[in-house]
């Protein structure tokens, strides 16, 4: 996802029964060989961990390496994250999904992430060393986005109980500062954004379909 850290590798018989339950080839064009695929998982603090956890599968004989497919696994049922909102929304609501003080900024990060625009995702930018910033980025992007990348803020509660939030965002070649009110359903709403610099020779690449 947006950080590559807290993920369990899966092997075996548990790898196994998991993907007899993918569709197979994904997409009909990537096929899910369990000899060559990678399968990792990891809990999201925002749902309780016994019930849902997201799932990664990255395969290099799919042919594009910054590919990874998403699935968020709900009491042993699959839901395919595929950059629409209604995934992440059913779940909210069967989990149900519990925002705190403590976890927005990680739920932030993850629906700006899967849920996406025409041109990839809304990517919460907090450091020089994201993952799916992009690659061969030349020195002059190179040096935009690190003196103007910050960890993303929470701003505290609304009178109508929603969660505000800060953060830089990177969406397509455009770097922006935004403002968003997330509501404790898992609703979020994008209030306000300033943008800091447009038309970047690079792009932010983390495909998570064909």
């Amino acid at each position: 996802m947006y950080k590559d850290e807290n993920w369990t590798v899966l092997q075996g018989d548990r790898k196994k029964g998991f993907l007899d339950k993918v569709e197979n080839p994904i997409d009909g064009k990537f096929k899910v060989d369990p000899a060559t695929v990678e399968l990792s998982y990891r809990p999201l603090p925002f749902y309780d961990k016994r019930k849902v956890a997201l799932v990664r599968l990255h395969d290099r004989t799919w042919g594009n390496p910054r590919l990874n497919i998403y699935f968020l696994t709900e009491s042993g049922n699959l839901s395919r994250l595929n950059g629409q909102s209604p995934p992440i929304h059913e779940i909210n609501a069967k989990a149900p999904i519990q925002v705190t003080d403590d976890n927005v900024l990680d739920y932030l990060r993850f629906f700006c992430f899967f849920v996406r625009g025409e041109e990839g995702p809304f990517l919460i930018s907090e450091d020089s060393d994201n993952p799916y910033f992009p690659e061969n980025m030349d020195e002059q992007t190179r040096s935009v986005i690190s003196g103007t990348v910050r960890p993303a803020t929470y701003e505290g509660k609304n009178e109508q109980g929603f969660f505000l939030c800060d953060a830089v965002v990177f969406y397509s070649n455009a770097l922006f500062i935004a403002n968003f009110a997330i509501q404790p359903t898992g609703m979020i709403e994008m209030l306000d954004d300033l943008p800091i610099a447009g038309d970047l020779p690079s792009r932010v690449d983390a495909p998570i379909k064909g």
